[in-house]
Formats: C-alpha cells, sequence, structure tokens
C-alpha cells in the first residue's frame, strides 16, 4: 500500500504541475500574489478558527465520565489534519495520528480511538448533507450541467456505505474491528490486544444520540465554514464571486476529495478538480490554481508547527520513559 501511495503522489505532484505549467506559471504566481501577505495572515487566522469547531464536534460525542477538556481535542484534531495534509500519507494516517495525539495529552486509548473512529463517520454523514446542499445550488444554477448527475450519483452510494459504516459499528462490530485495530496497532501497539474497551467506548458513544447529533450538526457548520474560508480567500484575491458558487465548488471538490482518498494529500487531484469547478462559474483557471495553491501554503505554514509541536511531546514522553528505568537503578 505505500508504494502505490507514493506512486499515486509522485502522479498527483506531476499532474498539478502540468495543470500549473500549462496555464502559465506566471499567471498563477500573478493571481496568487494578489492576495498579499494580510490577506493570507487572515486566512491563516481564519482556519485556525476553524480547528476549534471541528475539536469541538470531536470532543461533544465523547462519552461519560468526559474529564478531558475540549482543547485537548482540538489541538489533536489540528495533528489529524496537519498530518494528513502536509505528510505524504493516506487520510488513515492523519486519523492515526491524532487518536495518538489525544492519548499524548491524557486520553484514554480506548476512548481516543474510538472516538476518533466515530468522529470520522459523524463528519462523512455531515459531507453528505454538505455535498446534497452543493448539488442543489449546482442544479439549481447551472441545470445544464451534467456533473451533477454524476454527483447524485456518487452521493447515492455514499449514503448507502455510511449506513453500512455506522451498521457495522453499532450490530457487527467484528466487521468494523479491523480498521479500528489498524488503529489501535499503529498509535498504541498495546492496546492491539484489548480491543474489548474500543469496542465498548464505541457503543458508549452510541448511546448518547444528543452528543452524536450535536457532533453531526457542528460537522456541518464546519463543512460550511469551511466553503466560507475559500469564498474570503477570493475576495481578498479581488475576484468578485457569490456564496452559493464558492459553496459549490467547494462541496464538490471535497466529494472528488473523498474519492481519491488513495492520493497523498490529493496532489494534482485538488488543482484539476477546482479549474473544472471553477470553469462552470466563469472564474479563470489561474484564479482556481492560486487558490489551491494558497490552501497548501495555509497548511504549510500552520501543519509544520503543529507537528514541531506533536514531535517535542513525543520525545518528551520517550525522555521520560527512558528516565525512569535509570532513576529506579540509582
Amino acid at each position: 500500500m505505500r508504494i502505490v501511495a507514493i506512486l499515486a503522489a509522485i502522479a498527483g505532484i506531476i499532474l498539478g504541475t502540468c495543470v500549473v505549467g500549462y496555464y502559465g506559471f506566471g499567471a498563477v504566481a500573478n493571481a496568487l500574489l494578489a492576495i498579499g501577505w494580510g490577506g493570507f495572515a487572515i486566512v491563516c487566522l481564519y482556519h485556525l478558527l476553524l480547528y476549534v469547531v471541528l475539536g469541538w464536534c470531536w470532543w461533544v460525542i465523547v462519552p461519560p465520565p468526559r474529564a478531558s477538556r475540549p482543547w485537548l481535542f482540538v489541538a489533536s484534531r489540528a495533528i489529524r489534519d496537519s498530518g494528513s495534509e502536509i505528510l505524504p500519507l493516506s487520510q488513515i494516517g492523519g486519523f492515526v495520528m491524532g487518536a495518538r495525539a489525544a492519548t499524548l495529552f491524557g486520553v484514554a486509548a480506548p476512548v481516543a480511538i474510538a472516538t476518533t473512529v466515530v468522529d470520522v463517520t459523524m463528519e462523512m454523514l455531515a459531507q453528505l448533507v454538505y455535498v446534497a446542499l452543493g448539488l442543489g445550488l449546482l442544479v439549481y444554477a447551472r441545470p445544464e450541467a451534467g456533473l451533477a448527475y454524476g454527483v447524485g450519483g456518487g452521493l447515492a452510494v455514499t449514503l448507502a456505505v455510511a449506513v453500512a459504516f455506522i451498521a457495522a459499528q453499532r450490530r457487527a462490530l467484528d466487521l468494523f474491528e479491523g480498521f479500528a485495530r489498524r488503529i489501535a496497532h499503529q498509535s498504541l501497539p498495546a492496546a492491539t490486544a484489548r480491543m474489548q474497551p474500543v469496542q465498548d467506548a464505541i457503543h458508549a458513544c452510541y448511546e448518547r444520540p444528543a452528543g452524536l447529533a450535536q457532533g453531526s450538526a457542528l460537522h456541518v457548520v464546519g463543512w460550511i465554514a469551511n466553503g466560507i474560508e475559500a469564498w474570503i480567500a477570493l475576495a481578498l484575491m479581488g475576484v468578485p464571486v457569490g456564496l452559493a458558487a464558492v459553496l459549490t465548488i467547494e462541496s464538490l471538490l471535497y466529494a472528488a476529495r473523498s474519492a481519491a482518498f488513495f492520493v497523498p494529500n490529493a496532489v494534482g487531484v485538488q488543482e484539476g478538480v477546482y479549474v473544472m469547478l471553477g470553469s462552470l462559474y466563469g472564474l479563470p483557471p489561474e484564479t482556481m490554481l492560486a487558490l489551491s495553491l494558497l490552501k497548501r501554503a495555509r497548511d504549510i505554514i500552520i501543519g509544520v508547527p503543529v507537528l514541531l509541536l506533536w514531535q517535542g511531546l513525543e520525545g518528551g514522553r520517550l525522555w521520560k520513559r527512558g528516565a525512569r528505568p535509570a532513576s529506579r537503578a540509582g
């Protein structure tokens, strides 16, 4: 699987470079520089605030006793996304990093693993709502676009998969155990042999429908807020476009990214889809490519310090573990 991911990443980089080169590196650079450092700082700050919403989504589904504070899950969510967007990992790799980070912040391993899985499920359901919204806006604004039928079919398939995924978690955890076991094995190998607490924690999450409803609703808010971020970025770049158009583009973009989950960071996929969707609303290719590069630059500026912090926590934990035997020997 790692070889496939590496090859997919290389292919994506080549594709992305070719797309940018086709429309002109200079034109894309000019569109990107139009936002200025002040505008870029606004986008980064907005994205940091978005992590608060996403971390809260995770926290509200944690079953009692919920002693951990919300900020722990905000930080863990930032680590999860930073790993997925910067490192050459699949989305599952990012999930593993987020669960691992939660354990470093003091969350019990079974709870961290179980709530990661449930939170991912709630986010997937919320994304379906977001994509449905974008599809509805597309059909309303561009009824002649044949893309709507393909997206609608994909949405129906994804909904069926989501329902089956939840059913597996609640009624047939043996089918689901492989996914949870992989997270446990990569985040805390010692937890692999103790899967029952993870299953119990998953059941405890689903026995709290109010928490699940809050998490799902907040994830819908998070998805829409993510689309608003792109609209703000375009406005700061001096591109006049309606919010409905941007929400349509962003929702369908992330649907495509989810379908291309095997491509690390959706390199190349994001750029190609942006150009295609932007053309539906008359947005120049160089503008859409600049928006894509802006997002990647934002992820690097935010993600690198976050990952360095995570590595510092890991290093501190390993240092303490090594110091204990030495102190006992002395």
